[in-house]
């Protein structure tokens, strides 16, 4: 049976206790209240809803989260931290969705602008006023629209025109709750390439283990004429914890977009991405990977827009699956009537490692030109048991067994990170939740 719609009030103390604070220019009290006005408006989605009938946000609307305030970050909180950094020189660090000075570092030279969101509102209105928003507005997401309502802090990269960055640039998202009362961020991350530039940009969420909170988070990508992005997304909130993403990547003409995304914590994540190529000869490729066990839910929802003649896409996503988990994949590829000769592969795998676990995989394609090679493909399954006798015939247990083809399962995404500490990083996570995994097995 659906459920019915949740209240909103349970954001209301936290949308008004911000709006009571001095020194907002206008456009951003603007913004905000028309934020405010469509979530209420939208309302949280429920499972009548379309695009969420596998999800429901019920433990979210159950949930009374507090305005973040101040809060000291601990030596275990440290340690996160620095594992969210991936061994990055220069990061940008914001603890409860407000910038931490004493975890960050400036960037070195000219060749990027990394600051904040709040920084630029009180320095430059006029250009924060114009990024903002610029791939994201007129969404029909509830959490948008509260994140829009309760604007505060984020991150800005602009990566200047021509310049290659051969450092990634690191922005890192560090939640905890205050006093055990739980607590809800809304950072935003503008991204901007622009012009023939090409860069790294690592965008890592993280929580304090046990606790309780909400990251909802909206990240806006635009690339100019020729620019490169890689775009790595690492999620590794606390178990407890609720994290929802809404990605919005403008591309121009002749531009390459590069997303892998983690999904590797939180109780409920749900991560929306719409891409829009735009330009002639524009390339995009989403690589993702989602690993959920005990009650815990992942849902990625990608649309890959080819607006323009002569573009290409490939997405690959790959889930594992165990305990009572939830998995779920909804891929769209839209190819508009103008997009002649448009080259699109949409490709889903998932493995399921036991019998009450579960993936709902949907993928679709919507072709309008006539001109055009577009294929997509979608496999959920167990363990192959042929590659499970081979290696129990050369002496390995069945559950080492088990481990070693689960972690080369992942690790078919896991490799396609350039960044070394990343990938290290990530294929250690694994191993440590694979403990009967070989030693000597590398991603």
């Amino acid at each position: 049976m659906s459920e019915a719609r949740p209240d909103v009030g349970g954001f209301r103390a936290a949308y008004e206790a911000l709006v009571r604070r001095d020194g907002a220019p206008g456009w951003l009290r603007e913004r905000r209240r028309l934020g405010w006005e469509r979530f209420e408006r939208l309302g949280l989605p429920t499972t009548k809803d379309e695009a969420w009938r596998f999800t429901s946000v019920a433990p979210i609307a159950r949930s009374l989260f507090e305005v973040p305030g101040a809060v000291g970050v601990d030596a275990e909180g440290r340690a996160l931290v620095s594992w969210l950094r991936f061994g990055a020189p220069c990061a940008l660090v914001f603890v409860n969705g407000r910038h931490s000075p004493q975890l960050s570092c400036p960037w070195p030279d000219d060749s990027v602008r990394l600051t904040t969101v709040a920084e630029l509102m009180r320095t430059e209105p006029g250009r924060i006023e114009t990024l903002l928003g610029r791939g994201a507005n007129g969404s029909s997401s509830s959490f948008l629209a509260l994140n829009d309502a309760m604007l505060d802090d984020g991150a800005c990269v602009v990566i200047g025109a021509g310049r290659v960055v051969a450092t990634p640039i690191s922005v890192v998202f560090f939640e905890t709750s205050r006093g055990g009362q739980p607590v809800a961020a809304h950072p935003r991350v503008l991204i901007l390439a622009e012009r023939g530039s090409q860069a790294t940009v690592v965008e890592a969420y993280g929580g304090v283990p046990g606790e309780h909170y909400l990251t909802n988070g909206v990240s806006e990508v635009r690339l100019e004429e020729g620019a490169i992005l890689d775009h790595v997304r690492v999620q590794r909130e606390s178990e407890a914890a609720f994290h929802t993403a809404s990605l919005a990547i403008h591309q121009a003409r002749a531009s390459r977009y590069r997303s892998i995304a983690f999904d590797l914590g939180a109780a409920l994540a749900r991560t929306d991405i719409d891409v829009v190529l735009d330009g002639e000869g524009a390339e995009c490729e989403l690589d993702g990977l989602f690993i959920v066990d005990g009650e815990r839910l992942s849902d990625s929802h990608t649309t890959i827009n080819h607006a323009r003649p002569h573009t290409t896409s490939r997405e690959t996503y790959r889930g594992i699956v165990d305990s009572h988990g939830r998995g779920v994949f909804h891929g769209r590829i839209v190819v508009q009537p103008d997009a002649q000769k448009t080259d699109a592969l949409q490709l889903n795998k998932n493995l399921v490692l036991s019998p009450t676990a579960l993936v709902n995989s949907t993928p679709q394609l919507e072709i309008r030109a006539d001109d055009v090679r577009c294929k997509h493909g979608s496999t959920t399954g167990q363990i192959d048991p042929q590659a499970l006798f081979y290696l129990r015939s050369r002496g390995i247990s069945e559950q080492a067994a088990r481990s070693l083809l689960t972690y080369a399962f992942a690790g078919d995404i896991v490799g396609r990170v350039k960044i070394d500490a990343v990938r290290q990083a990530v294929g250690a996570l694994l191993r440590e939740r694979l403990p009967a995994a070989p030693e000597e097995a590398i991603l």
